[in-house]
């Protein structure tokens, strides 16, 4: 990874958000998916804006898209993009969502992008690197006793069988005036800067997560699976973000 690398991350957040924009709150079209979840025309002319430009600058690089699939899948490199992570906060005007862009070396995301295009509010991570918010320092917070977390998820509806008794384990052990839930990208970045200190979620495609590690590790945190194991391509969509990596031991326990 290089300072290249970080200049071309900025830039496709930059077409991203020039061509969300225009159309937020606006008129645009969308359809249903084969796995039934939505996609607007905003979500495609972000990713093909992006793609646009990594094959016009690193032509040899990969791409993994969730709009537009994937191209030289054998390389080392691969950019993964999510142009809407949160297409129906897009969709209902709530300015909550965001764009995803990571780059992966053999399968491990070294490079994330949160980008939220409305309020201009950019997080960028590296490994080995700290991350920042808008050009400035970001940093998670301590967190003394999982009881007084703030927990967030996209939806509960994403749970399901055991998955369920794991999710509502650490709900019971957290204040329940402090459960949050919408925001999908969102939530990680805030992780990021210390006003969410966990986000447990479950069925994420690699564009969903890829893009967090780095900005949530990078502030301070960690991501893992339900394991506590680190998160990279081959992972199975269940994610833990914790601002305090001294209680992931109380997290695992909670979800049994």
């Amino acid at each position: 990874m290089t300072s290249k690398d970080l200049a071309l991350a900025n830039a496709l957040a930059d077409a991203a958000g020039e061509a969300i924009r225009p159309l937020f709150r606006g008129e645009w079209t969308e359809e249903r998916k084969d796995d039934r979840s939505y996609v607007t025309e905003a979500d495609r002319a972000a990713e093909a804006a992006m793609r646009a430009l990594i094959e016009q600058r690193l032509p040899d690089d990969g791409i993994i898209g969730e709009e537009y699939g994937t191209r030289n899948e054998s390389a080392g490199r691969q950019w993964v993009l999510d142009p809407i992570d949160g297409t129906t906060s897009f969709i209902a005007g709530r300015p909550i969502f965001g764009t995803l862009i990571a780059l992966l070396q053999d399968g491990w995301p070294v490079l994330g992008v949160i980008d939220q295009p409305i309020a201009r509010e950019r997080w960028v991570g590296r490994i080995g690197e700290g991350t920042t918010f808008n050009g400035k320092p970001a940093s998670v917070r301590p967190l003394k006793d999982l009881s007084d977390a703030v927990l967030g998820t996209t939806t509960p509806h994403q749970f399901a069988g055991d998955d369920v008794d794991a999710f509502m384990g650490v709900a019971k052990a957290v204040a329940e005036r402090k459960i949050i839930y919408g925001g999908d990208c969102y939530n990680y970045a805030l992780v990021a800067s210390g006003h969410v200190d966990l986000v447990i979620e479950a069925n994420l495609k690699l564009h969903d997560y890829a893009a967090l590690v780095p900005v949530v590790e990078g502030a301070g945190g960690m991501m893992s699976d339900w394991q506590g194991n680190p998160l990279d391509a081959g992972s199975d969509g269940r994610v833990i973000a914790l601002g305090d990596p001294a209680r992931l031991e109380d997290v695992l326990e909670a979800m049994g």
